[in-house]
């Protein structure tokens, strides 16, 4: 392998087995490196840190290993395999009522740049660096080692998330077996997920849990889902009993696929409504008549630059909101920006409230489910921020 050397003022870091080097934190390197080599990670005196996958950038090396290990076929069959049995640890790898998680999250999991989603037998790879991308081969091996019978088909979907030089040359397509039917069970639920043409994995899976925690209260209330996407919000509530159940988002794609989920729950006709609108829009009209509202927008700001207006924006939607939540109701707000941190989330939640000219109760603080897991090494790796409000 080539080698990258490090500052000796910056090791600090490498030392603590954090996964990303800077570029502020590279002192050379190797004449002819390439995005997407695999590199070895070395200090000015020759201590050696690991190896990872270069990419030219602010993060200009993702760390795959630490210490001096070549990242064999072997070491993609422990990574892959330790990730399935926490998952099994966790309880989602043999239940009858659910067949769709994450396997693979990034850092959480020691492997920057590769996310994985399973859906019902068919794994979803998600390379989101060139370096994770050429080991396509290897990943698709140790999936096949750890999960067995269990998995039917491998599907790359990675040219939305790998850079335009090196994306154009590549097509989403199964790398192995065939596609199979698309309906998945999350607690009981069936979705229908789309992972060949939808957004990210086709699911946002990371709101699993807090998909439960809405069912809690959902019985005979009200509820507005808004960015909805799929619908998920809107079937746990639908399954609970709410009385009625509004849908909002702005893309035609998401609302048909919240109507087709919706109508396999077989639910009772009128207790739900579909709006194809701009959620901001909609709400402006809305009626302040709602027991349950969720604002679930897409991340607003993915870099520090764009913090400030992030900030902005979710101080005005959450203000507007909570204006549409009747006394007694409760709001649900999530932040997935992640540099918007759980502070400052909680910071501009309170500026909405008292923009709104109301008073509310935290309720719960909710984050993404543990098989979304954050590395203890990369706390940069929390992403998802939620609150409950009860609004007096």
């Amino acid at each position: 392998m080539k080698q990258v050397v490090i500052r000796k003022k910056k090791a600090a870091a490498l030392r603590r087995r954090h996964p990303w080097v800077f570029s502020g934190a590279i002192k050379s390197t190797p004449e002819g490196v390439q995005d997407g080599d695999l590199v070895q990670v070395v200090g000015e005196d020759g201590e050696v840190f690991g190896a990872g996958h270069f990419q030219h950038g602010s993060i200009m090396v993702r760390m795959i290993v630490f210490g001096d290990t070549a990242p064999d076929q072997a070491f993609w069959n422990q990574r892959l395999q330790k990730a399935y049995d926490y998952r099994s640890t966790l309880g989602l790898t043999q239940r009858d009522d659910l067949n769709a998680y994450r396997l693979i999250h990034a850092e959480g999991d020691g492997l920057p740049g590769l996310i994985i989603d399973y859906y019902a037998g068919t794994a979803v790879v998600q390379c989101h660096s060139i370096g994770m991308h050429r080991a396509i081969e290897q990943i698709v091996n140790a999936l096949r080692h750890a999960m067995g019978t269990q998995l039917s088909a491998i599907y790359d979907k990675s040219a939305e998330t790998l850079p335009r030089n090196y994306s154009e040359n590549i097509k989403n397509a199964y790398v192995w077996g065939e596609g199979a039917p698309n309906e998945v069970l999350e607690y009981g639920h069936t979705f229908q997920v789309d992972w060949e043409t939808g957004q990210k994995t086709g699911f946002f899976l990371d709101q699993r849990e807090n998909r439960q925690l809405l069912a809690q209260y959902a019985p005979g209330k009200k509820v507005l889902n808004t960015f909805c996407y799929t619908g998920g919000f809107s079937i746990y509530a639908l399954q609970a009993g709410a009385r009625q159940v509004e849908s909002v988002d702005v893309s035609q794609t998401a609302m048909a696929l919240t109507d087709r989920n919706v109508k396999l729950g077989n639910f009772e006709a009128g207790r739900h409504q579909s709006h194809t609108q701009d959620v901001m829009a909609f709400l402006k009209e809305a009626p302040a008549d709602y027991d349950i509202v969720i604002v679930d927008p897409p991340a607003f700001a993915k870099n520090i630059k764009k913090r400030h207006n992030a900030v902005q924006g979710y101080k005005r939607l959450n203000a507007l909101a909570l204006q549409k939540v009747k006394p007694g109701g409760l709001l649900f707000t999530f932040s997935c920006s992640q540099v918007v941190d759980r502070a400052l989330f909680s910071n501009t939640i309170v500026a909405a409230a008292h923009e709104a000219g109301l008073s509310a109760r935290i309720m719960h603080q909710l984050s993404q489910p543990a098989d979304h897991p954050v590395g203890i090494f990369h706390p940069e790796g929390e992403y998802l921020k939620g609150l409950v409000l009860y609004v007096d």
